[in-house]
């Protein structure tokens, strides 16, 4: 039977288990805004307002505002 291993260092171990997967995970979900960014832009591009609630999700939080309180020329003055 292995031997137990005390709280502390069980709690020691995950803290730095999960240092290393936010760095890890940090990394690919900078790409994946970028990317979700430029898809965003040419949607907001393409459509006219109102937009789907997915772009005014989006454009909300670009914004700092609620989509409700959004107009289209804020929208449309988005930019990277």
């Amino acid at each position: 039977m292995a031997e137990r291993m005390s709280t502390a260092t069980r709690m020691d171990r995950a803290r730095a288990n999960g240092k290393v997967t936010r760095i890890e995970n940090g990394h690919k979900k900078r790409k994946e805004r970028l990317s979700r960014d430029k898809k965003m832009l040419e949607l907001l591009a393409k459509g006219t307002f109102p937009y789907t609630p997915g772009i005014m999700s989006w454009v909300s939080e670009k914004l700092g505002k609620p989509s409700t309180q959004v107009t289209a020329d804020e929208a449309k003055a988005i930019k990277l």
